[in-house]
């Protein structure tokens, strides 16, 4: 995993990833039809309506790493959105990914699996940003610019779950990923994280995980018609709430366009809701460790099924994540959890201290 900085204005930070991609000689699949051209060109204007700055990065990549802006845009805007739907698509895209978050003794917890084929595994990144007039966040990515999840200077988190949408229903907005950029920069709390994402057009099916430093948590079912909240649910003296990769919530259900696998979904959902709910009611004030120490639990598979995909070819969990809301530590196995260690990265609590 890459662990990159970035830092100041938008269009020199996209100049400095652009230099990168080109010395190393990074080409990009800017193949889209004709649907995938006219969407992205859409999305851009939407993109650049709401968050003019992060166009202004893409800019930057795309004039250093010597690409058609407009194409690279409407690619990264396709991501995750309507690149899995097309049958000319190559590689297809799959996404799996458990996200949760939980209060407990006062202490506010944020985890995930970010299941992937292991083809985008090499190039998943760790990104610590300090843009010019924007929230200073770690985001972790297997793209760039947008991404699955982070973790704001507030104390927020914001995580996206892919939920598959049909062809017809998609229109032109942002995708789940740089809706998880944009509230990283731009809000400080789930309130005000909320309030923005009403008025953002999302493209495509998802849930969007937010949880902060105060207590405060809950998962946004979007589609490009309809956002719906969906609230934690409540503990012994504390609340938990998960997402994984279908709409939990009946009124939405419908809008699912899942046909086929979903990488047990509702059985991910149950290990974290019914097993992992039901150990941390036990866990009584001791040490800070203990909520981790038991989120790191579940993410390894150790309260049930979640990152057990063996038998799934060309699946897996790629990376496993454990936020402390509080004390902005992050805790990440760059691997399969069962397999590789939790590392701890203080980036972005030193780069609070620092100033």
């Amino acid at each position: 995993m890459y662990h990159l900085r970035l830092k100041g204005d938008h269009y020199q930070m996209g100049v400095k990833r652009g230099t990168l991609f080109r010395k190393n000689g990074v080409t990009f699949p800017l193949h889209l039809d004709r649907f995938q051209l006219d969407y992205g060109t859409q999305s851009e204007r939407i993109l650049n309506r709401f968050f003019p700055e992060v166009c202004q990065e893409i800019r930057g990549v795309s004039d250093a790493a010597g690409v058609d802006y407009t194409a690279f845009a409407s690619w990264l805007l396709c991501m995750g959105c309507c690149m899995y739907n097309l049958e000319e698509n190559i590689p297809v895209e799959v996404r799996g990914c458990t996200a949760f978050a939980c209060v407990k003794n006062g202490r506010v917890i944020y985890g995930r699996n970010n299941d992937l084929p292991p083809y985008l595994k090499k190039g998943s990144k760790s990104e610590l940003y300090a843009p010019a007039g924007g929230n200073r966040f770690v985001i972790t990515t297997s793209s760039f610019i947008n991404g699955e999840e982070g973790l704001n200077e507030h104390g927020l988190a914001v995580a996206m779950t892919f939920v598959m949408t049909r062809l017809e229903d998609i229109r032109p907005g942002l995708n789940s990923c740089f809706l998880v950029r944009y509230l990283l920069e731009k809000a400080d709390s789930v309130k005000t994280a909320l309030t923005l994402l009403k008025e953002v057009p999302a493209a495509s099916n998802c849930n969007l995980l937010l949880a902060d430093a105060s207590g405060e948590m809950l998962v946004a079912e979007c589609t490009p018609s309809e956002k719906r909240v969906r609230e934690a649910e409540r503990l012994d003296g504390g609340r938990i709430v998960c997402a994984v990769n279908r709409f939990t919530s009946p009124e939405m259900r419908p809008y699912d366009g899942t046909t086929g696998n979903d990488y047990r979904s509702e059985e991910r959902y149950r290990t974290v809701m019914e097993h992992f709910a039901g150990h941390i009611q036990g866990l009584e004030r001791k040490e800070d460790g203990d909520l981790i120490g038991a989120a790191k639990q579940l993410l390894k598979g150790e309260f049930g099924f979640l990152c057990q995909y063996d038998d799934e070819p060309d699946f897996e969990t790629v990376w496993s994540s454990v936020f402390d809301l509080k004390s902005r530590m992050i805790y990440r196995a760059e691997g399969d959890p069962r397999r590789c260690r939790f590392v701890e990265d203080r980036r972005l609590r030193d780069c609070m201290e620092r100033t």
